[in-house]
């Protein structure tokens, strides 16, 4: 029973479909089912139920996942000893916008726990660089938000959260408290971002379509534009602006996948564990 393997069973366990921990594995699905079987045929017991629906657990399988979980932190707690061992317990980690993401704080507590002998740096980053400093070599490790330029870089979804519009709560298109679509602000000014960002991440932002507004750079600059000018933007719903603002759910507008990035090829031993850890907190 190899430790790879076994990740490849709780991914499937956790999403209970096969596509989604193949997306989450960054492989294909035939390799992941053949693994599956084969864990299987070793274990001599069915442990997962595939149907149009999707995946269920046997008993069998609920048993094997939680067994699993224990023998995989076991695997990192080892690893991340190793590595301080040998004098590289630290791990900067980069973080978007909102640090105080519910997620980030149980992620914080988790790790403390498992891995106290670890140092972990953070950088907070602004909105005009996505990556939060991966590509300069700023950072191990990045929790942000998707979509962006992935080129080099490898990306696993951590969270989606659907996005609204952010308006004065006295804006006419408040009143629209449970759905707006991105044609109702057609004619609206928005906050972007600075030339030079991400076409990708600045075209999410701005709805997929050329804007006027502000230029901005945090969070807090963003809901002060909107505050003081009337401008308009999204915002992941979930956030809580201040009482002068207020946000309205966008119903044709994709979701932000809060996600863990890395640079491809990254042999740093404290990145896994992180990542692993990382899953668990933002579920």
């Amino acid at each position: 029973m190899e430790l790879r393997t076994l990740r490849y069973f709780v991914a499937v366990a956790e999403e209970l479909h096969f596509g989604r921990a193949a997306a989450r594995l960054h492989m294909s699905q035939p390799p992941l089912s053949r693994a599956i079987k084969q864990l299987e045929a070793g274990v001599g017991a069915v442990l997962l139920l595939r149907s149009s629906a999707g995946v269920t657990l046997t008993p069998a399988g609920t048993a094997l996942l939680d067994e699993a979980r224990t023998l995989l932190g076991q695997a990192d707690r080892i690893r991340v000893r190793v590595a301080a061992a040998a004098g590289a317990a630290t791990i900067t980690v980069g973080i978007l916008g909102d640090s105080s993401d519910r997620g980030a704080m149980r992620l914080a507590t988790a790790y403390r726990r498992r891995h106290p002998g670890v140092e972990v740096r953070i950088r907070e980053a602004d909105l005009t660089d996505p990556t939060c400093g991966l590509r300069a070599g700023l950072v191990d490790i990045a929790l942000t938000r998707a979509p962006f330029d992935e080129t080099g870089l490898t990306v696993h979804r951590l969270r989606t959260d659907p996005v609204g519009a952010v308006l004065r709560a006295d804006d006419p298109l408040a009143a629209r408290h449970d759905r707006l679509e991105l044609a109702d602000l057609a004619d609206r000014r928005w906050f972007r971002f600075s030339d030079g960002t991400d076409p990708i991440w600045q075209a999410y932002w701005n709805g997929g379509e050329p804007r006027e507004g502000p230029v901005v750079r945090a969070v807090q600059e963003c809901l002060q534009a909107v505050l003081w000018n009337s401008t308009v933007g999204m915002i992941p719903l979930g956030h809580n602006p201040p009482v002068e603002l207020t946000v309205v759910p966008l119903v044709d507008m994709a979701p932000s996948r809060v996600v863990a990035a890395w640079n491809e090829g990254d042999t740093n031993p404290l990145i896994q564990p992180f990542v692993r850890i990382a899953t668990a907190a933002y579920r």
